[in-house]
């Protein structure tokens, strides 16, 4: 539908009421990462019986669906840059308070809100990476239970993303690139040919620090629209973590020294790849603060490494049920702050 003289571009008329459209190409297509891959796709005829456990998580995930547009209520004011009192978000980011911040005293109040913005744009941004990775899952991976699951999972992605671009659309209206650890390890991802790396990094390494994140953001976010949208993206992402462990449970016990050095290496660099994710130099540089002091800052706070041991948890409790929690992961989560030594020892 083409719009009228009166009608603003992205809009539709219906009646009296105009629907404003979320996505439009034109918007995005300048940013558009291309991937070339190649992989191999697979069917399977065998239906199997329904009673595994990736069928019950799917039976689980059917109940379980919400509405972006009518389960979150986006009635509520949120006006970017606007004071922060102490039942609103003011303890946000506390951690920048500390000895040795870059951020000045009057500038506290802009940093909270620079970093919810750049939180929920990197949220946002993972997951359209979900969105496409496990779009690849249904493909590629053999059985017909893991493809009827990634499918559904596909449209949890969607409704997040739905969400969070409307947030940050509608509420925000401020947002932040693709961070580019994400960037690169989605871009990764999207290369790689065996499925089961798909599983590593998306459900394992983005899904673990995304449930951790989405869940502490749900408390310390300053405004009721994101914190309902955290919640309940957490919800999800619970059992898109469940459908990973289950998916490759017992996979690697059989595997080659050489494929487990292949999984070794790409675990080593995700980790890697996301621990510089979380040293906000992208808020330091649109602030104009001192980049060199904020990344210090942000490597060596004790709030700010207690904040990256949190997120990781996630993803060392489940390398260990695969069995990946290898001496050389260990050693990188060591040398990286990412882990405290008595959360790697053997049990």
């Amino acid at each position: 539908m083409t719009a009228g003289p009166d009608e603003p571009s992205g809009t539709t008329a219906a009646g009296d009421e105009t629907t404003r459209t979320l996505f439009t190409l034109d918007a995005v297509k300048a940013e558009l990462m291309d991937v070339d891959a190649m992989f191999r796709a697979c069917m399977n005829w065998n239906y199997g019986h329904r009673d595994s456990r990736v069928w019950s998580l799917y039976e689980k995930n059917k109940i379980s669906q919400w509405n972006a547009t009518t389960d979150i209520d986006w009635d509520h004011d949120v006006r970017f840059g606007a004071e922060l009192s102490e039942e609103n978000g003011a303890r946000l980011a506390s951690f920048v308070v500390g000895e040795g911040s870059p951020v000045p005293r009057e500038l506290l109040n802009r940093f909270r809100w620079e970093y919810q913005s750049w939180m929920v744009s990197q949220f946002l941004h993972g997951e359209q990476g979900a969105l496409v990775t496990t779009a690849r899952l249904v493909e590629t991976v053999p059985d017909i239970d893991a493809k009827v699951y990634a499918a559904a999972q596909v449209a949890d992605e969607a409704r997040h993303v739905e969400a969070f671009a409307r947030y940050v659309d509608e509420k925000l209206q401020d947002s932040y690139p693709i961070n580019p650890g994400l960037r690169t390890l989605l871009h990764d991802l999207l290369s790689a040919s065996d499925w089961d790396i798909v599983y590593l990094g998306m459900q394992v390494v983005v899904e673990g620090l995304a449930i951790t994140a989405a869940r502490l953001a749900s408390s310390g976010f300053g405004d009721p629209v994101i914190r309902q949208i955290t919640r309940m993206v957490a919800v999800d992402e619970a059992r898109h973590i469940a459908f990973g462990v289950t998916a490759l449970g017992g996979m690697y016990q059989e595997a080659s020294t050489a494929e487990l050095r292949e999984r070794e290496d790409f675990l080593m660099e995700a980790i890697h790849l996301m621990s510089r994710r979380f040293l906000l130099r992208e808020i330091w540089e649109r602030m104009e603060l001192d980049v060199p002091l904020g990344l210090h800052f942000a490597r060596t706070n004790p709030m700010m490494t207690a904040y990256r041991q949190l997120l990781f948890q996630q993803v060392i409790h489940v390398l260990r049920q695969l069995g990946l929690l290898s001496d050389r992961i260990r050693e990188l989560l060591l040398a990286e702050a990412l882990a405290r030594p008595e959360s790697l020892r053997t049990r």
